[in-house]
């Protein structure tokens, strides 16, 4: 069809522009909602006569007679087609050059997703042909026979009054399949369905003809073989003086073009719905890659405080709860990624019959005693490239949902076998192609679903169980793996009877490989060097925490270019860890594809909660990538870093944790060599005369490597200042006995080399006179904030 045609939403389909371009028999073409004309086609030129560059953008009353365009017949036939979804007509129709033909027109509204009319499509058929053999039936019954008998297209016969047969022409012939011999005489009620006869149709069609002088109708009709076609059927009443003589009947089949226009309803469903579908993955990926942040953080942070307060119970048991919520947050994070077809994909060929018996203890322990289960595998299965643990999880999402389907016990059978999807299969699929795939069913005896739940079981969130029962996400997650792995996901439920889930994966001609099961065991620790490279400055001080707790020396970076910069230094580093998605003009792919170029030794390892599709093409990360999952546990950490740095551990106990080093540019000085011994702890004097905060305080500084001292007076801060060294004195500008500002100086007068933090919530005092180091912290402040104002205060001088 004509690429206009991509002015109405759903109309893009290859499919139908084939379709459309293909036919010469009909003018197919799109209206806008004004009735202006969208597209043409070959049958347009054929049968009206314009090119599609002469009436593209025209009105569709140019085909009207001007006595019926000045009559408003154009806009009441686009009315009609909006209040019925449909307006069927025949009349004159105006070529190009001029002159009249009498033609079928069918105009339907075009829908959106939502309901709303978005404009109209029209077929049109040049039927002067039948309107000629009308026109003679009209004048007498001899003309009709000489006229229709050489007419095969259409079946043409008349009726006595009562309804029985008395003539039969060529076209009737070879619709119907009866000779002129074999169905004179009959009655014309023989030709519909049982089902039509026992509600009366026929005899209502003739009484309408009689009353109103035509019947007309579309409808299933029966041939002589006892085979159905589809009909547009047009009975007219033939009067004679006033008196009724008879019917004239014309029969046309439009099976061909009933099942067009379905196919083309189906398409623009399963557009409707991709691209709803394909909506609603992005906005959740969107959303999955954010909450992964947050929940990478406080993952971090908990096991953190269960390595330092594990050994309390009561500690332990609140920690390892909060630890578990984290855990049912980052399921739903990656089910709602797996719903946007967003998650990294690890395909491998696998026998998923093999894959399916592995599953057996786990899926009877979940479905309980009251469920049976059943496994059907055909002989012969093809193997299949898919995730493997992706694949176990919809097989047990799946079977889980079945299960709660039956709350009273039922049978949940499960079959693999091979399936082949046609040409015709696919052809109301836009994304699906032809081809082999295993097909696994799931199916359970269960309560069933309504059409009105099928149609939304796929959508994110949508559930029938009770409150606080399921996610809404099981059905979901499925249908985004499945579409991932380039498969197809079919329904098929009656409330009662129960449900099947088909899932069609592609076939794959490759043999099977093992399966690493292994278990990850404890902790593993190293003492590699590390740069952590990542812009979610809370995420970034646990990851550095976590990595510095299992022995490794740690350098850091917030953004690509920050990292570069210390790749090109003469640092040592073995392992570049990075978020993939980075802040900035440089990108972390790039910045990777430069660090390894200027260190081709260089290990790179990955991490995000979301990949946008830098690293993962076609749903399948790319060849030789590394990547870590937001969020993971330490443990997940400490396997994945053995992993790539090669699985020689070190010590088998905990090592005492190197301090991190940040490379920022306004971060201080640059860290010391690798091999150069660690420092000593940083001696604080803290001064802050509310009590719990100066606890606070105290505590978040020994949490980063700290030696706090303590003081609530400044009195009190200047004898511990001359009873022994300090390095830094943190104090709070208002104090009961006198001003933060002039303890400094009189600290400074004890210790010269001392460095000042004045905390305070108002701003600092300006004095370009000051004769020490200092820096301001503003409260309230966060423990990064606090890091760094210890680590580098600027010069007051």
């Amino acid at each position: 069809m004509n690429d206009a045609l991509s002015a109405l939403p759903g109309f893009g389909s290859i499919w139908l522009r084939l379709w459309a371009d293909a036919t010469s028999d009909y003018s197919i073409f799109a209206l806008s909602l004004q009735g202006v004309v969208l597209t043409w086609n070959r049958g347009g030129e054929c049968i009206q006569g314009y090119r599609a560059e002469e009436i593209v953008g025209q009105p569709f009353a140019l085909f009207y007679p001007p006595e019926e365009r000045a009559s408003g017949a154009p806009e009441a036939a686009l009315r009609s087609a909006r209040e019925a979804g449909r307006h069927v007509q025949e009349g004159w129709r105006v070529r190009k050059n001029g002159t009249l033909f009498w033609a079928n027109v069918t105009i339907t509204a075009l829908r959106d997703g939502q309901g709303h009319v978005i404009g109209f499509g029209s077929v049109v058929g040049d039927v002067s042909d039948k309107k000629a053999a009308h026109d003679a039936v009209l004048k007498s019954e001899r003309s009709f026979r000489l006229l229709v008998q050489g007419v095969t297209d259409y079946a043409i016969f008349m009726l006595s009054p009562d309804g029985h047969i008395t003539s039969w022409n060529a076209g009737a012939r070879r619709i119907k399949g009866y000779t002129e011999a074999e169905i004179l005489g009959s009655h014309f009620s023989r030709f519909y369905t049982p089902e039509d006869v026992a509600a009366g149709v026929p005899r209502r069609g003739l009484e309408t003809a009689r009353r109103d002088g035509r019947f007309e109708a579309e409808g299933w009709r029966v041939r002589r073989d006892g085979s159905r076609f589809f009909a547009h059927v047009i009975i007219d009443a033939i009067y004679e003086d006033g008196e009724l003589v008879g019917f004239a009947k014309v029969t046309r089949d439009i099976t061909e073009r009933r099942r067009t226009s379905e196919q083309l309803e189906q398409t623009q469903r399963a557009l409707f719905q991709a691209q709803k579908m394909e909506a609603l993955g992005k906005l959740t990926g969107g959303v999955a890659h954010d909450f992964n942040n947050v929940l990478q953080a406080m993952r971090g942070n908990l096991e953190l405080l269960q390595s330092r307060h594990g050994r309390d119970a009561w500690s332990a048991e609140r920690l390892s709860n909060a630890i578990d919520a984290v855990e049912r947050g980052a399921k739903l994070a990656s089910q709602l990624l797996a719903f946007g077809r967003q998650q990294p994909l690890a395909p491998v060929v696998i026998n998923p019959a093999r894959q399916l018996r592995t599953l057996d203890d786990l899926m009877r322990r979940a479905l309980g005693e009251s469920i049976e289960i059943e496994s059907v595998v055909a002989g012969g299965l093809w193997n299949i490239a898919v995730d493997p643990h992706q694949f176990e999880n919809v097989v047990l999402n799946l079977a889980i949902n079945a299960r709660d389907a039956m709350p009273d016990g039922g049978k949940l059978t499960l079959e693999l076998s091979n399936a082949t999807l046609d040409d015709q299969y696919v052809a109301s699929l836009p994304d699906v192609a032809a081809g082999q795939y295993v097909m696994l069913a799931v199916t359970d005896t269960g309560v069933g679903m309504s059409p009105d739940v099928m149609a939304r079981a796929f959508d994110p969130f949508f559930s029938t169980k009770p409150e606080g029962k399921g996610s809404g996400l099981g059905l979901s997650m499925a249908y985004g793996f499945v579409k991932q792995s380039g498969g197809h996901i079919r329904l098929y439920s009656e409330v009662g009877e129960g449900t099947t889930v088909r899932v069609y994966l592609p076939r794959s001609t490759a043999p099977p490989v093992a399966i690493d099961r292994s278990e990850t065991g404890g902790l593993r620790y190293g003492n590699e060097t590390i740069l952590v490279v990542e812009d979610d400055q809370r995420v970034q001080a646990t990851v550095v925490e976590l990595l510095s707790g299992l022995g490794y020396a740690v350098l850091k970076a917030s953004n690509a270019e920050q990292a570069l910069a210390v790749v090109e230094s003469d640092r040592h580093i073995d392992l570049l860890f990075t978020d993939m998605v980075m802040p900035g003009s440089l990108r972390s792919p790039e910045m990777v594809r430069r660090a390894v170029q200027i260190r081709p030794a260089l290990k790179v390892l990955y991490t995000s909660g979301y990949t946008q599709n830098a690293i993962v093409h076609g749903g399948r990360l790319d060849p030789g990538v590394e990547l870590l999952s937001k969020p993971y546990s330490r443990q997940q950490l400490a396997h994945k870093i053995r992993q790539v740095l090669g699985n020689s551990d070190v010590e088998a106990t905990e090592p005492e944790a190197p301090e991190a080093t940040d490379t920022r540019p306004d971060a201080g000085a640059h860290a010391a060599p690798r091999s150069a011994r660690k420092p000593r702890r940083l001696r604080i004097l803290v001064v802050e005369d509310d009590a719990s905060l100066l606890d606070a305080v105290c505590e978040l500084l020994t949490l980063i490597g700290s030696s706090p001292q303590r003081s609530t007076t400044a009195a009190q801060a200047l004898n511990i200042l001359q009873a022994g060294a300090v390095d830094v004195l943190l104090t709070d500008i208002a104090l009961p006995d006198m001003s933060g500002i002039e303890l400094a100086q009189r600290a400074f007068q004890v210790h010269s080399e001392l460095r000042i933090v004045f905390a305070s919530g108002n701003p600092v005092p300006v004095h370009d006179d000051f004769p020490f180091k200092w820096t301001a912290l503003r409260k309230p402040y966060t423990l990064d904030q606090l890091r760094m104002a210890l680590q580098s205060p600027n010069d007051g001088k």
